[in-house]
């Protein structure tokens, strides 16, 4: 047995700041995927995998009778799988902010919902609203608590554009530039990231009115800017936008960015070769890189291993 594949994502603007309802845009990832899987001779990672998605099936249980409205699984076919050894095959990094918890979220939705909304339906606001929702509260069982959007762009392999909390669309988002020197990119911290411990440090933050100041007429001021230009393709002044971006998060989420960056992330400011932005809730994992010239970047950055994801 081997189910669909469930793409990893990428929240290019808005982490953080969706929180307080700053815009956000997350694309689809395909170069990482997973996959509800069950093997005739495990490994020790699945029969881990195996392990967890029984404790995901007994959460799953409670969510249903606490919210019966919410949603419905088939958890007696669910049950049966997992003890016939299923487990999530997943090539998605764990704790690198690209949504590996997300996209076993979905697979799981996609196969034992039942009276699921599907990815071939109209998908009203009210639907993405209500998969968001469902979403949310499954994905807490991994990492506290959950925007579901994750999932949702897993789940449904599409940009989408979040315009504040209760508000959030399918977006199109321009097309590559083929050999664009442009790029989005991810430099590898080489270490993982913890969602829940920088969750708390940002809402301890929060509880100071100087930092919430900040938040309102810098950070989401410039993420929107970023969102806006981005949907646009205005790229030159998507970059000014990301430099000043880059910045804030330089000067106010420094727990956030690994200690041994903080030096290259003042450097790309001051050489204007590259700009790096938190990926999901940072920590370590993937930092997420913006530059007009990717050969200067990656010059710039020689020392560490570059994935390009977007060309402009």
């Amino acid at each position: 047995m081997k189910g669909p594949l469930f793409y990893s994502k990428i929240l290019l603007f808005g982490e953080y700041g969706i929180i307080k309802d700053s815009k956000g845009l997350s694309i689809p990832y395909n170069f990482y995927n997973g996959a509800l899987k069950v093997d005739e001779d495990p490994s020790e990672a699945a029969i881990a995998s195996n392990r967890s998605l029984n404790r995901f099936a007994d959460y799953l249980n409670e969510l249903q009778e606490n919210n019966p409205e919410l949603v419905q699984f088939d958890l007696a076919k669910l049950k049966a799988d997992i003890e016939k050894g299923m487990y999530f095959d997943s090539t998605i990094p764990q704790g690198y902010g690209v949504g590996s918890s997300g996209a076993l979220v979905a697979a799981i939705y996609d196969k034992y919902a039942t009276g699921k909304i599907t990815v071939l339906e109209n998908l009203t606001r009210d639907k993405l609203l209500k998969l968001k929702k469902i979403f949310g509260e499954m994905e807490s069982f991994f990492h506290g608590k959950s925007s579901g959007l994750d999932p949702l762009n897993s789940y449904l392999s599409i940009p989408i554009l979040i315009n504040s909390k209760d508000n959030i669309e399918p977006a199109g988002i321009p097309s590559q530039t083929e050999n664009g020197l442009g790029a989005v990119f991810l430099l590898d911290s080489g270490s993982t990231g913890e969602t829940g411990p920088m969750v708390n440090i940002f809402m301890e933050n929060m509880k100071q009115e100087g930092f919430r100041q900040m938040l309102k007429e810098q950070f989401v001021k410039h993420t929107d800017a970023c969102v806006d230009d981005f949907l646009k393709g205005d790229v030159k002044s998507l970059f000014s936008n990301v430099k000043r971006l880059s910045h804030v998060v330089l000067d106010n989420f420094k727990p956030m960015i690994p200690a041994q960056f903080h030096k290259l992330w003042k450097h790309g400011i001051d050489t204007n070769d590259y700009y790096l932005k938190l990926c999901g809730s940072g920590g370590g994992g993937y930092i997420l890189g913006f530059t007009e010239d990717i050969d200067k970047a990656r010059k710039s950055l020689q020392d560490y291993k570059l994935e390009v994801v977007y060309n402009f």
